[in-house]
C-alpha cells in the first residue's frame, strides 16, 4: 500500500499502498457555492456538448457519438461535466519535475543541469516526458543564475535515461513490445555513438520502475550493469498428432505452443513479468551476458559497481529478494510493490570482466571454472536495500526496513547502516554491520522522528565523503536532511516551514531541490551553506513552474495549516508514541462569508502505513478550487511520526483509525472551521476502507462519499489479493500474529476479517457513494468494491460505479485519473445542492 506521495507526484494522489489550455481569465470568488457553475464556466449548452464529446473521445479508444452518450446522461449532468472538466484540465496540464542531474562544466564556476519533466498526455493516455537543460552560473557574491534552454526535448519511446558519472555519455533504453529487441543507445554530446539491440532470447524488458530498477555505469564508463526480465522459458509444442519435440527446428503452421508451468510473479504492477535477473553490457564490443553465480530463487535489483581494485574481476553489489519471501510457511511470491516488509539482503558477485588479446574489454558469462556464487553481505539483518558506496570506496551504506519485516507492517520506520569495505576490494560474509541511524521509537516534539526514505540519489555525497543528503518524511511534511555516516549525526537542512521539499541532485556541495505546498506550485530551490553550519536557499525561476492566470488566481486565494490532533480517550496501555498527537492538513479559502463555512472534504490516505504530505497535488487543488475546504488526516499508523505511533494501528484497523478521523473532524468543527452538516469523505485503498467504515459507523455525519479501489471486505480480499498477509497483519496485529497467515483461512479467521471490515456495518449506510475501480487491480481486486456497491444498491443507497478496464490499483493512467477526479467533483457538487 502506497509508501509515499513525493512533491513531484504526477501519479494519482490516491496510490495507497502499499504515492503524475487555453485560459479564459475570470474573477475567482473563493466563497462561491460549489455548484455555482455559471461563475466557473459561462459556456453555452452547445459548447458543453462539444467539450463533453471531446472528453469521451479522450477516454475511450472507440468512437462514441453525442447521441449515444446522451442516452446515459441528462443535460444537467453533461453541463456539469463539461464545466468541471475545463477547470480540471487547467490543473492536469501542469508539468512536474521528476528527476535532475548536474554535471561539472569545464569552467569551474559553472555547471550543467538536466531536468526530466513529466506532463500527462490526455489524448495519448500516457505520460509525456521531456528533458529541459540549464546552465548554472555561480557568482563570487553567492548569487546563482540558471540559463534555460529555449525549448525542452521530448523523450518519445524512451523507457529511461541514465547519464554516465562524467556526464559525457548517456544511456537511453527503449523497451519494445512483442518480440522486438530491447534497444540500448549510447549518446555522446552530439550524436548516437553506439546502438545495441538485445533480442528476447537474451532477456526481456529492462526494469525501470524504481523498485527492481538497477542501472549502473562502471567507473571507466565501458560497462553497464542492469536488471532485466529473464528470457522466456521454453514451452511445450503440440500439433495434430499431439505433443511435439520442442527441440525440432521444423516450422509447422499446424502446431501451437502450450502454456507450460505456471510461474508466480511479484503481483501488483508486475503481472506477467518474469524474474528480474542481472546483466552486463560491454558498450565497446556490444556483448551482453547474464551475471553468473546468482541463485534462480533470487529476484535482483538496485545494482551498483563496487570500487575498482587491482583484481581483473570487478564486483557488483545488488539487492536480492527470495522467491519464498523469507518464511518457511510462504511458498509463493507475495505482492512486492510498495511492500517494504519483504525480506531482502545485499549480495556481492563477480562481474567476470577480462581483457582479451586485442586489449578490448570483454564480458564472459560462460566460464564455469572460476565462477563464484554471490555472497550475502548482510546476514545480520532481514532487510537491506539502496546500496551506495562512499566516494573513496571505503564503506558501503544501505537502508533497512527491518521493522517492517519483523512486524509484518508493509512499511515502517527505516534505519541506516554501514559496512566498512575490505581494503583489498574482495567482499566476504563476515563483514561487520554498523548502525548509523537507528529506528526512532518515540520522537520528542519538533525533533527528528526517524528515517522514512523512498529513494536515494545515485550520488548523495558531499565533498567530505561522509555526509549523505537525502529526503525523508518529517511528520506531515517531507524535508531534506544530512546524515554523517561515521558519527550518525542527523541534521535538518531545509527551513522550518510547513511546505514539503524533495532533493533532485547535488551540485558539488550545493543542493538542487523542489519545494511545494498544497497551495503553491512546485518551485526549484538552490541550497548552499557556509561551512555546512547554516543552509541558505535561493528561489530559482524556471519554465516548469508556470501556470495560467486562472490557476494562479485560484491558488492565491487558498491557505493551509498543519493541525495537531490530540489523541482522544488515550489508554494508559498505549505506548508514549501512540499517545502523542497526530496531524491533519487543513486547506481552506482565505476569506469566507460571515457565519458560513465552505463544505468540507475529509481526505484519507491508504496503506495504512503511508501518509499524505504538504506538497502540491493537482487533484487536491482542483477540489479546493471548486469551493471546498480539505481536511487531510494523517491518522496514527501513518509514516513520519515514529515507530510506536505506527505500530499502534495493526490489530485495531476499523476502530482506532476510524476514531482518529472522527476526532480530527470534530476538532475542525469545534474550531468553527467546518459545518457538521456539509461534510464529504474520500479515500483510496485503505483510505477507501476508512471511507466505507465511516459511512457505516457514523452514517449521519457524511453527506456524500467517494472510494477508489476500497478495501470493503477483508474476508473476500484475503483469498484474492496479491498480499493476503496484509489482511492478517492489520486485522490481528503484533509480531507473533503475523505468523497466522495461511492460504487456507479458518472460519475463526474469516469471522475476524468480516467483523473488522466495512461490510459488517453496511446495513446502517445511507450516504450516496461513488466507486472508482480498476479492473486489473491485484492488490484490492475489483470484486471487493463491486460486492459492497451492489449490496448498497440492495438497501436503496444511491451508488455510482465507474470501472476502468485497463487500470491497476493506482488508477493513475492520465485519462483514468482525470475522469476519476472529474466525477468526484461532480458527484460531490450534486449531493451538496
Amino acid at each position: 500500500m502506497t509508501r509515499v506521495f513525493s512533491n513531484t507526484a504526477t501519479t494519482s494522489v490516491w496510490l495507497s499502498y502499499f504515492l503524475r489550455p487555453p485560459s479564459s481569465p475570470s474573477v475567482f470568488t473563493p466563497n462561491r457555492l460549489p455548484f455555482s457553475l455559471t461563475r466557473l464556466s459561462p459556456f453555452s449548452t452547445a459548447h458543453h456538448k462539444q467539450k463533453f464529446s471531446t472528453l469521451i473521445a479522450m477516454d475511450a479508444p472507440i468512437s462514441v457519438s453525442i447521441k449515444e452518450v446522451s442516452q446515459g446522461l441528462d443535460v444537467a449532468n453533461e453541463e456539469e461535466l463539461a464545466s468541471k472538466s475545463t477547470l480540471l484540465k487547467e490543473f492536469a496540464a501542469l508539468s512536474t519535475i521528476d528527476k535532475a542531474w548536474v554535471f561539472e562544466s569545464d569552467n569551474g564556476g559553472s555547471s550543467r543541469a538536466m531536468f526530466s519533466v513529466g506532463q500527462p498526455n490526455l489524448l495519448g493516455n500516457k505520460k509525456r516526458t521531456h528533458i529541459l537543460s540549464s546552465h548554472i552560473t555561480k557568482e563570487s557574491n553567492g548569487s546563482v543564475s540558471f540559463q534555460w534552454a529555449p525549448f525542452p526535448v521530448e523523450m518519445s519511446g524512451v523507457s529511461t535515461i541514465v547519464p554516465s558519472p562524467s556526464g559525457q555519455k548517456m544511456l537511453v533504453i527503449r523497451n519494445q513490445e512483442n518480440d522486438s529487441p530491447t534497444q540500448f543507445e549510447i549518446w555522446g554530446p552530439s550524436q548516437v555513438e553506439k546502438e545495441i539491440h538485445i533480442p528476447k532470447s537474451v532477456h526481456g524488458s529492462v526494469y525501470t520502475d524504481g523498485w527492481f530498477e538497477g542501472i549502473s555505469w562502471s567507473s571507466d564508463e565501458t560497462l553497464i550493469a542492469y536488471v532485466a526480465e529473464d528470457p522466456f522459458p521454453s514451452k511445450p509444442v503440440f500439433d495434430g498428432l499431439g505433443y511435439k519435440n520442442t527441440g525440432s527446428t521444423e516450422k509447422d503452421c499446424n502446431s501451437w505452443k502450450g502454456q507450460g508451468d505456471f510461474e508466480e510473479d511479484w503481483g501488483e504492477t508486475y503481472s506477467g513479468k518474469r524474474r528480474p535477473g542481472l546483466f552486463v553490457v560491454n558498450i565497446i564490443s556490444g556483448d551482453v551476458h547474464i551475471v553468473d553465480g546468482i541463485s534462480k530463487s533470487l529476484s535482483v535489483g538496485q545494482v551498483v559497481w563496487s570500487p575498482k581494485n587491482d583484481d581483473l574481476d570487478q564486483y557488483l553489489v545488488f539487492v536480492g529478494w527470495p522467491s519464498d519471501c523469507g518464511s518457511e510457511k510462504i511458498v509463493r511470491k507475495l505482492g512486492i510493490k510498495y511492500c517494504y516488509n519483504r525480506p531482502c539482503a545485499l549480495y556481492a558477485v563477480k562481474a567476470s570482466v577480462h581483457k582479451s588479446e586485442t586489449d578490448k574489454l570483454e564480458t564472459k558469462g560462460d566460464r564455469t571454472e572460476d565462477m563464484t556464487a554471490a555472497i550475502n553481505l548482510t546476514q545480520g539483518t532481514s532487510s537491506a536495500f539502496f546500496p551506495r558506496f562512499s566516494p573513496d570506496g571505503k564503506f558501503l551504506v544501505f537502508l533497512s526496513a527491518k521493522s517492517a519485516v519483523d512486524t509484518g507492517a508493509h512499511s515502517a520506520t527505516d534505519s541506516l547502516h554501514r559496512i566498512d569495505w575490505p581494503s583489498d576490494g574482495k567482499p566476504h560474509i563476515s563483514l561487520k554491520l554498523v548502525d548509523v541511524v537507528p529506528v526512532v521509537k518515540c520522537a520528542e516534539e519538533n525533533c527528528f522522528p526517524g528515517l522514512y526514505c523512498s529513494s536515494f540519489l545515485r550520488n548523495p555525497w558531499l565533498s567530505d565523503g561522509q555526509t549523505m543528503i537525502m529526503s525523508s518524511y518529517w511528520r506531515s511534511s517531507q524535508v531534506i536532511i544530512s546524515v554523517n555516516v561515521l558519527s550518525g549525526r542527523v541534521s535538518r537542512v531545509t527551513p522550518n516551514s510547513s511546505a514539503s521539499w524533495n532533493i533532485l541532485a547535488l551540485d558539488g556541495d550545493n543542493i538542487l531541490s523542489v519545494s511545494s505546498s498544497p497551495v503553491e506550485l512546485p518551485e526549484i530551490k538552490y541550497g548552499y551553506s557556509i561551512e555546512r553550519k547554516e543552509w541558505n536557499w535561493l528561489d530559482i525561476s524556471s519554465p516548469v513552474s508556470k501556470c495560467s492566470m486562472k490557476v494562479a488566481s485560484m491558488l492565491s486565494s487558498l491557505q493551509f495549516s498543519i493541525m495537531k490532533i490530540p489523541v482522544r480517550d488515550a489508554s494508559v496501555d498505549l505506548t508514549d508514541g501512540a499517545r502523542t498527537p497526530y496531524e491533519a492538513i487543513f486547506v481552506s479559502s482565505k476569506t469566507r462569508k460571515s457565519g458560513a463555512c465552505d463544505p468540507l472534504i475529509v481526505i484519507l490516505h491508504g496503506g495504512p502505513h503511508s501518509l499524505l504530505l504538504t506538497n502540491f497535488s493537482k487533484n487536491h487543488a482542483f477540489l479546493s478550487t471548486l469551493g471546498y475546504s480539505l481536511l487531510i488526516v494523517n491518522y496514527r499508523g501513518s509514516l513520519g511520526f515514529g515507530e510506536e505511533a505506527l505500530q499502534s494501528l495493526p490489530g485495531k484497523v476499523g476502530s482506532q483509525d476510524v476514531n482518529d478521523v472522527l476526532a480530527a473532524l470534530d476538532h475542525v468543527i469545534e474550531m468553527g472551521l467546518a459545518d457538521p452538516s456539509k461534510v464529504a469523505v474520500v479515500g483510496g485503498s485503505h483510505g477507501g476502507f476508512l471511507t466505507t467504515h465511516l459511512i457505516g459507523q457514523a452514517p449521519d455525519r457524511f453527506v456524500v462519499a467517494a472510494a477508489r479501489n476500497p478495501v470493503c471486505n477483508l474476508a473476500l480480499m484475503v483469498g484474492t489479493s496479491d498480499i493476503p498477509d496484509w489482511c492478517y497483519v492489520e486485522a490481528y496485529g503484533g509480531r507473533e500474529e503475523k505468523n497466522y497467515f495461511t492460504e487456507a483461512p479458518s472460519l475463526d479467521h474469516l469471522h475476524v476479517f468480516y467483523n473488522k471490515s466495512p461490510i459488517s456495518h453496511l446495513s446502517k449506510v445511507k450516504t450516496p457513494t461513488l466507486f472508482l475501480l480498476g479492473a486489473q487491480d491485484l492488490r484490492v481486486p475489483v470484486s471487493n468494491g463491486l460486492q459492497y456497491a451492489r449490496a448498497l444498491k440492495e438497501i436503496g443507497v444511491a451508488v455510482k460505479v465507474i470501472v476502468f478496464p485497463n487500470d491497476v490499483h493506482g488508477i493513475d493512467r492520465p485519462q483514468s485519473d482525470f475522469e476519476s477526479f472529474l466525477n468526484i467533483g461532480v458527484w460531490f457538487n450534486k449531493h451538496f445542492q
